[in-house]
Order: C-alpha cells, then sequence, then structure tokens
C-alpha cells in the first residue's frame, strides 16, 4: 500500500493580499482617473523594474550577511545584493541619473506599481502595496512645489472627493529655524520635538505642550515621553504652532512664494492650507512638505469616529539624486497609496463598479454540435463582444446558468436541437431576469413568465446582443 502524498496547505504569505476581478477593475478605473490629471500637468509615464541594486535604494546592514532591514534581497551570481523596491522614489533618482544627458530638464514623469517593505504586518499594513507617484526632478524653485500640492487637489477633486480633503503644507526649512531658535540641537531631542509638533490635530496645543515637556498621559493611562524641553524652549515651539513662524526664515518666504499661487490659481484655503503641523520625513525631505487628508469621519477600531487621514504626500527631496552625480539636482514630488485610497473612496461610495461585466456564455447543450457553438463565440468576440463557450463536464442547464451567474454574465445563448432546426436561439438576459424574479414569489410563476428570456434569428445573434449590452 503506497503512502499517500502529503497536500500543501494553500496558505496567503502574511502581509500580502490576493485581489478580485472587481477590486481590479475598481482601482484601474481610479487610477486611469489619476493619469488623466498626472497627463493634464504635462507628466509622462516612465516604468522601473521591481528590484535594484541595493546601494541605490540607500539599504544597508553592514554588521550581518544580509542586508535585508526593511527590505527583501537577493544575491545575484556575481555576488551583487539586489533588493525589491521599497518606493518609487529611489528607482527614479537612478534612472535620472543614469539617462542624465538624454533627459529634459526639468523632467517631469508619474510612475504607479507595487512597493514591497521587510516590515511586520499588521491590520492595515502590507508588505506589498501599491503607489501612483509623480514627481519634478532639475526644478527648484516653489513654483514646482506649488504645481504639485494643486495637482494633488485635482486628483481628489476628480476622483468625487471635492470638500472631503484639504492638502496640508509645510517646510522643512520653517521647522528647522524654530529648532534652532529654541536651542535644539540633539537629533534624538529633534525628532522627538517634531512628533509632537505632528500631534497638534489629535491633541490640541496643550497636549503638544505636555509632549514638549515630561511627556502625556492619555485616558487609558499610557505615558508618552516627552522632548524635555524648558518652558522658555517649549513657548518657542508653541508660538510656532499657534501661527507665528521664526522670523527670516527661507522657508517662510517660500511658503508666502507658494500661497501666492495657490491664490492666483483659485486654490483657497479649504483645498489647500499652509498648515505648522505637517511632519513629513524628517531625515529625507530638505523643503516644502504636503500631504492629503481626508476630513470625513470613520470609526476606527474601537468604535470612536477619527478622521480618515492621509492617503499620499510628498515633498522636496534635493538630496537624492546627489548620490549618483556631484552636481546639485533639486526634485520635488509626491506618492499616492493606492489602496488606501481605494479605501476611502468606496466609503464615500466614489470607487465605481465593484463587479466587472463578464463575458456572454454560450450554453453546451449538445456536446456533438461544440463547432456550431464555437463559431458563435467566435463570431461575438469579432464583433468586439466578450463571449465565452461554457467549457465544463456537465450538460446540466441549470449548472450551467449558475457558472454564468457566478461569472457574472449579462446573458447566456442557448440552442438545443430544436432551436438548431429552426434556426433560432434562445437569449436569457441574466441581468433583466435577476430584477425581474425578485418581484416573483411563486416559482410557478416565474416559470411561466420566463423572465428576461426571449427569442432571435441565428443570424442575429451579434445584432441582438449588441441591442441588450447598449440598454442600461
Amino acid at each position: 500500500m503506497t503512502e499517500k502524498t502529503k497536500l500543501i496547505a494553500p496558505r496567503l504569505p502574511r502581509g500580502f493580499e490576493d485581489r478580485s476581478p472587481g477590486e481590479i477593475a475598481a482601482v484601474g478605473a481610479m487610477i486611469e482617473t489619476i493619469r488623466k490629471v498626472y497627463e493634464r500637468y504635462g507628466f509622462d509615464p516612465v516604468e522601473t523594474p521591481l528590484f535594484e541594486y541595493t546601494e541605490t535604494l540607500g539599504k544597508f546592514l553592514p554588521d550581518t550577511d544580509r542586508p535585508n532591514a526593511g527590505v527583501f534581497s537577493l544575491q545575484d551570481d556575481d555576488e551583487q545584493w539586489m533588493s525589491l523596491r521599497y518606493d518609487l522614489t529611489a528607482p527614479l533618482a537612478r534612472y535620472f541619473a543614469e539617462n542624465y544627458e538624454s533627459l529634459p530638464k526639468p523632467y517631469r514623469s508619474y510612475r504607479q506599481g507595487y512597493v514591497f517593505r521587510n516590515e511586520k504586518p499588521g491590520p492595515g499594513r502590507f508588505r506589498q502595496f501599491m503607489q501612483f507617484d509623480a514627481d519634478t526632478v532639475g526644478a527648484g524653485g516653489p513654483e514646482a512645489d506649488a504645481e504639485m500640492c494643486m495637482m494633488m487637489a485635482d486628483v481628489m477633486d476628480a476622483l468625487g472627493l471635492g470638500g472631503k480633503y484639504v492638502v496640508r503644507v509645510n517646510n522643512r526649512k520653517v521647522l528647522d529655524g524654530v529648532l534652532e531658535a529654541a536651542g535644539v540641537a540633539a537629533d534624538e531631542q529633534k525628532l522627538a520635538v517634531l512628533r509632537a509638533v505632528d500631534k497638534l490635530d489629535k491633541f490640541g496645543p496643550e497636549g503638544v505642550k505636555l509632549l514638549l515637556g515630561a511627556g502625556r498621559k492619555d485616558e487609558s493611562g499610557d505615558f508618552t515621553k516627552g522632548a524635555g524641553l524648558d518652558e522658555a524652549q517649549a513657548a518657542v515651539v508653541l508660538d510656532y504652532v499657534g501661527g507665528k513662524p521664526p522670523a527670516d526664515n527661507e522657508g517662510v518666504v517660500e511658503l508666502n512664494a507658494m500661497q501666492a499661487l495657490f491664490d492666483a490659481a483659485g486654490y483657497g484655503a479649504d483645498r489647500i492650507k499652509i498648515d505648522p503641523s505637517v511632519v513629513r520625513g524628517l531625515e529625507y525631505y530638505t523643503g516644502p512638505v504636503f500631504e492629503i487628508e481626508l476630513t470625513f469621519k470613520v470609526q476606527n477600531e474601537k468604535g470612536q469616529d477619527v478622521v480618515f487621514g492621509s492617503v499620499g504626500g510628498g515633498g522636496r527631496y534635493d538630496g537624492l539624486v546627489s548620490r549618483f552625480r556631484r552636481e546639485p539636482v533639486p526634485a520635488t514630488g509626491f506618492s499616492i497609496g493606492v489602496s488606501r485610497l481605494a479605501n476611502a473612496l468606496k466609503l464615500t461610495g466614489n470607487l465605481g463598479a465593484t463587479e466587472p461585466v463578464g463575458p456572454v456564455v454560450v450554453l453546451v447543450m449538445d456536446k456533438a454540435e461544440t463547432a456550431g457553438y464555437q463559431a458563435m463565440v467566435a463570431e461575438l468576440r469579432r464583433a468586439g463582444i466578450r463571449a465565452e463557450m461554457f467549457l465544463g463536464n456537465t450538460k446540466n442547464f441549470g449548472k450551467q446558468v449558475a457558472y454564468a451567474d457566478k461569472r457574472n454574465a449579462p446573458a447566456v445563448i442557448i440552442e438545443g436541437s430544436q432551436e438548431r432546426e429552426q434556426g433560432i436561439l434562445q437569449v436569457k438576459d441574466l441581468v433583466a431576469g435577476k430584477q425581474a424574479a425578485q418581484a416573483i414569489a411563486d416559482n410557478a410563476e416565474w416559470k411561466a413568465a420566463r423572465p428576461g428570456q426571449f427569442e432571435i434569428r441565428r443570424d442575429d445573434l451579434v445584432s441582438a446582443i449588441q441591442k441588450l449590452l447598449s440598454e442600461p
């Protein structure tokens, strides 16, 4: 007696997700809307590979044999370490530097694709997720940053989120000026101060004050250690979050220039707003920073009403391309979190159809006539209509129709021996049938009514289906 082969359990790796046809169609429509806005602004697509050399991405673990901190890495046969990209910006910097001589400057591009993070997964935190970025490389003025903010606002409007978002803008140079004025020099303390400022919307000025000092205890009793500033230092930071920026600061000048552009282009504070609490990419951004915040309320896992929050952001990163070239190369851009934005659109009813229309299914009533059924399918396909012949093993009519239902087919084509002799076909409109069946309670009544089923001449197959599909 032979031992049975052990079956492999079908398991999805942690931190990854499968996507259904409905999700793919809905997200695809969202991405197409975003793409049209990007191209209206003059941006062109570019695509970079999933893998880059690890040194290109700038992620290293020098004290171990495998540089996989935060990234998924492998060693090529020439002993070069490669990693799956963890964002779309570092590959763009490599692409621009490598093709520097042939590309126009400024270089305006957009990219959409998956990125990968070798981090512990959790609720809403995945190891693979999609981003949709736009960047301008080679333009150093605040005009390029302002344009990014305006494009972000236009994307939100195009997706039907008008009145439900605000693009919030700040500048790292302003934040650095505040830290200098407050006498905060240690890197760890700087980070603690900036994290406190970032909590302004959540905790208000009093909460920020506590976080700038000894710390803050929340309602559950959990204590967050503060930045340890004295009262005079904290007062400088609190003046800033209260609307008093540091004097003679280059970042303030840039923000004022951006505000003038917003005003001239008709973008009010309800769409784009200068906000001192915006803190992003503490070790990455070098100037203006911005984020898209959705302002409508949702319930968190505790059942509490909270603002949906950020679905994307970006800023100026003048140091990234300079890793590859000696001359300074200014750059600015933003990234949209596709999955998070899709979730927001779903909550607001703006995601679109979640179930794509399936193919017209030609039922196989007689295996000996398969060639004739295949000919029908070919005619429909030549006319640009999605169609398929039932390829299952059953001859059961009900099971074939049930299959078509699962495929979300708009209709099935039925030809038995009697129909073939008369040169006719039966068309079962599954959409109309479902709608009619909802109003029919009795099975006998349903059979008598035969909702959604009608007869056509065989020669009229294509025109009849085209007419059916064109009806709302």
